[in-house]
């Protein structure tokens, strides 16, 4: 597209009947269970095969080292310590040592190993959820706050990566102590090992209970928190609205509101959850308790050595101590779960072109348009079109005027397949073609838009330009910007072509960045124009210079013109005057003024307010 803006709130605001409303709820995505994520987070992670087979070489080789050390040191009670051998006590606390030593360098290179590992999971993640955006239909765009959106591109891939990189590896290694030190106590004792894994079916009747309610929390917590961003990026945007209509005080105040939703749906996921980790660890101190009795007991009957109830005590703590680990990282290991459900409900969202029926490319256009008997509604209890018919030769001018919300903006999003026709809804066709046979990417590739509000993008002039088509050189866009009156400023620049932009343009005027998007629009050359109220927003003087621009333009191509000023359409080849999603009148500026009809109207109440 040449003004990559979408039209996002066509001819009516809410409750208007001119376009979508921003607000209506979304459809429900799928709804996805933790396994279904967690299944999709790992087809993700199987990229990364090297780096996972890596960090788990590194998790054995570590856990095991740890798992060692008990054991050497319960014998060095029982064969050096109550023996008084100094010589091999040493030579063990070297041994030790060097265990110690090797298990923090085996530690560290699975966590360098394993950050690497998160952090291409989610790069990966978030350039499949860009692209998967960029595949998205108008119409999502329309119904979906941006702040939401973005919400779930950062917020919630972030708290995915973290996941990853921290609550991963904890179950990797967790997994292999637990399991490891299990092994190890069976060999050292039977009837201590089934003391200490008595309290098992309580911990984890104990941990169900918990989970089963903090995981609707971090869910409504996720969900408030991409509500609070989107209101935010909204406010922000619309800041001079705001001081100009004196509503800081109800921003603040709807702000709070959001934020106390936020606060009140976190302090209860994060209270829950934070039952996990005392619960876990008083499990794991009565057990302690019941093996330190168990196991003195036994040993005053000599039924086992001081040096295994050492050791075992020292492997109960690790075999609990997995336990708590996971307890006390269940909010996070929730949070990321939460998150990638947000993600790839985005994800699951329906793509505008699809792969089963491509449609056919677009070759040559001459630009010949014809709507035939289109009746549209973007709800079905809010027709906006009725019987819309109308046809376009090619090269021809149509002008569309009509009040707000008459439907004058739907008519264009009908011609670029913003919004499709339903079968019954009426037909357009572009050269004898229906343009719902047609592939989107190619039809939309044969017109230009200029919209109302003139959008650029972060970078420099020249770039702006050269986004109606990539691969133009600095001659061309030169040239175009010539045409579109653009070189005047642009040359009076500090840096020239070179200047750099805001994203939203500030530092240029309303008229600079219309000029902008106009020689963007020469540069594309499409078949087929579309002019959006170009220069409704602007002064009389700057009015005749993008007026000027916008007749280059349009010559030899059909053009739409949509205007409220009406003395800007006054050599339009046909002019529709919409009304109430109808065609009212229709011909050439002078026929309608004679009808003495609707048209007059308008032209006399402009042209009557303007003289005041």
């Amino acid at each position: 597209m040449l003004n990559a803006r979408p039209i996002a709130a066509p001819d009516a605001g809410p409750g208007g009947t001119g376009g979508p409303v921003r607000g209506l709820p979304v459809p429900k995505l799928r709804a996805r269970d933790t396994r279904a994520t967690l299944a999709r987070i790992w087809r993700y992670l199987r990229n990364q095969r090297a780096g996972l087979v890596g960090t788990l070489l590194f998790a054995v080789i570590g856990t095991g080292l740890g798992l060692l050390a008990p054991y050497l040191l319960g014998r060095a009670i029982d064969r050096f310590i109550l023996e008084h051998d100094r010589s091999g006590l040493l030579h063990l606390c070297a041994l030790l040592g060097a265990i110690y030593l090797g298990s923090g360098i085996a530690s560290w290179l699975q966590a360098h190993l394993m950050a690497g590992v998160s952090q291409r999971t989610v790069r990966d993640m978030r350039e499949d959820l860009f692209g998967h955006l960029q595949k998205l239909p108008i119409p999502f765009f329309d119904r979906t706050a941006k702040g939401d959106l973005m919400s779930r591109a950062t917020n919630d891939i972030e708290n995915v990566s973290t996941t990853l990189n921290q609550s991963l590896i904890q179950i990797v290694a967790s997994a292999i102590t637990l399991f490891g030190s299990l092994s190890l106590m069976f060999a050292l004792n039977v009837w201590l090992t089934l003391v200490c894994i008595v309290t098992i079916p309580l911990v984890s009747w104990a941990s169900k209970r918990i989970a089963s309610r903090t995981k609707k929390h971090f869910s409504e917590q996720q969900a408030s928190l991409g509500r609070l961003n989107g209101f935010i990026e909204e406010t922000l945007s619309g800041q001079k609205v705001v001081k100009t209509l004196r509503r800081e005080g109800k921003a603040i105040e709807q702000f709070s509101e959001m934020n106390d939703t936020l606060r009140t749906s976190a302090v209860k996921a994060q209270t829950l959850s934070g039952y996990i980790g005392p619960v876990m660890n008083l499990m794991g101190h009565m057990t302690f308790i019941l093996i330190a009795a168990v196991g003195g007991w036994m040993a005053f009957e000599q039924w086992t050595s001081v040096g295994v109830i050492v050791s075992f005590l020292n492997y109960s703590k690790l075999f609990s101590a997995p336990i708590n680990d996971l307890a006390n990282q269940y909010n996070l290991i929730q949070a990321g779960i939460a998150g990638a459900e947000r993600v790839f409900e985005l994800m699951d969202a329906e793509i505008e072109y699809s792969e089963s029926a491509p449609g056919k490319p677009v070759e040559q256009v001459s630009g010949a348009v014809v709507f035939d008997n289109v009746s549209f509604a973007y709800r079905s209890d809010k027709p906006v079109l009725r019987e819309i018919s109308f046809r376009a030769k090619p090269g021809d001018v149509i002008a569309l005027v009509g009040p707000t919300g008459a439907g004058k903006t739907t008519v264009i999003n009908l011609l670029t397949r913003f919004y499709d026709l339903e079968p019954g809804q009426g037909s357009i066709a572009i050269d004898g073609e229906d343009i719902r046979v047609l592939a989107k990417d190619s039809l939309r590739s044969r017109l230009g838009i200029v919209l109302q509000d003139a959008y650029t993008f972060s970078g420099t002039i020249r770039e702006n330009i050269r986004y109606g088509r990539l691969d133009a050189t600095d001659e061309e866009v030169a040239a175009a910007a010539k045409l579109a009156n653009v070189h005047g400023f642009v040359r009076k620049l500090p840096q020239g072509y070179d200047t750099m932009l805001t994203a939203d343009g500030a530092n240029l005027s309303q008229g600079q960045r219309q000029l902008l998007t106009i020689a963007r629009a020469i540069l594309a050359d499409p078949a087929i124009l579309i002019l959006d109220e170009a220069t409704s927003s602007v002064d009389t003087r700057t009015e005749a210079h993008i007026q000027q621009a916008m007749e280059t333009l349009m010559k030899g191509r059909t053009s739409f013109v949509i205007a409220h000023r009406l003395n800007t359409i006054r050599h339009a080849d046909q002019i529709l005057v919409i009304d109430g999603g109808r065609i009212v009148e229709r011909g050439t500026h002078e026929e309608l003024l004679a009808g003495h009809g609707f048209y007059e109207r308008l032209y006399k109440t402009q042209f009557a307010n303007e003289a005041i």
